[in-house]
């Protein structure tokens, strides 16, 4: 059963690269970007859309860190935490079960 799993991984994956493939063979007609002050960048399409792609991963990436940074300093000092209040009152977290 995994082995068929892995065989359809395999296979999504190798669609997914030819497709993407095929996009880049159809889209290699040059296109140029206009920036400020007159100054422009001409280069495939396929190129054009691999670097708006990329830059969006990056500022995406880039706009997580601090989310991302912060979210590790609360783990960190829920952890002191924890490991504090553990070390401090072992014989209460062995309480006897009252009734039953």
């Amino acid at each position: 059963m995994t082995s068929f799993f892995k065989l359809l991984q395999w296979v999504l994956k190798a669609a997914v690269f030819f497709t993407l493939f095929a996009f880049a063979l159809n889209n290699q007609h040059e296109a140029s970007v206009h920036f400020f002050f007159g100054t422009q960048w001409r280069s495939p399409m396929v190129l054009v859309v691999l670097a708006a792609f990329t830059l969006g991963i990056v500022v995406g990436v880039l706009g997580m860190v601090p989310r991302w940074w912060r979210q590790r300093q609360s783990a960190r000092q829920a952890e002191k935490a924890s490991a504090s209040s553990a070390s401090v009152t072992p014989a209460d977290a062995q309480e006897p079960l009252h009734g039953a």
